[in-house]
């Protein structure tokens, strides 16, 4: 039986919102299920794996190696990068 791999990431933060409150969350989903094949008849996109819509989140990313490695599934972490926060003025704007 083969393995799948899976991922644990942070998703980034929607295009619609500016805050950044359901991006602290970290996800696990399966690698494998992203593979996509498409329909010669239809011309549509489709997948053979059930786990394509699977995701499932953890408040912190040591409960989800913890749930990875208790079902004994092979992972990658992908650490996103910090967040620049630069600090802006309204008034910035009027000084010359």
């Amino acid at each position: 039986m083969k393995k799948n791999k899976y991922i644990i990431f942070q998703p980034t933060k929607s295009a619609m919102q500016s805050g950044l409150n359901n991006s602290k969350k970290w996800c696990l989903t399966n690698v494998e299920a992203h593979k996509t094949h498409l329909n010669s008849i239809f011309c549509w996109t489709g997948t053979s794996n059930p786990e394509k819509n699977v995701q499932i989140f953890f408040d912190d990313l040591d409960s989800a190696i913890r749930f990875a490695k208790s079902k004994g599934h092979n992972f990658e972490i992908i650490d996103t990068p910090k967040r620049k926060i630069i600090k802006k003025s309204y008034s910035n704007n009027f000084i010359r």
